[in-house]
């Protein structure tokens, strides 16, 4: 996904079954991979880290400890 300049990065507060924005903006970056994800396609987050992720297999790799 390709963000422009004029787009702004999102803060949000990551609960374990949703999210809460704390300062609006279009996107988040993934904790790992640094890539923005659109908050209408982010689906994958850990409440006890506070951190995104942009896939379920980066997620999975971060919460089992491999990355």
């Amino acid at each position: 996904m390709l963000m422009s300049s004029g787009d702004s990065e999102a803060k949000l507060y990551y609960g374990p079954s949703a999210f809460k924005v704390l300062r609006g903006g279009k996107f988040v970056r993934c904790a790992i991979s640094g890539e923005p994800i659109a908050l209408e396609e982010l689906r994958y987050w850990s409440a006890e880290h506070q951190e995104a992720y942009a896939s379920c297999e980066i997620a999975t790799k971060r919460l089992t400890g491999e990355i």
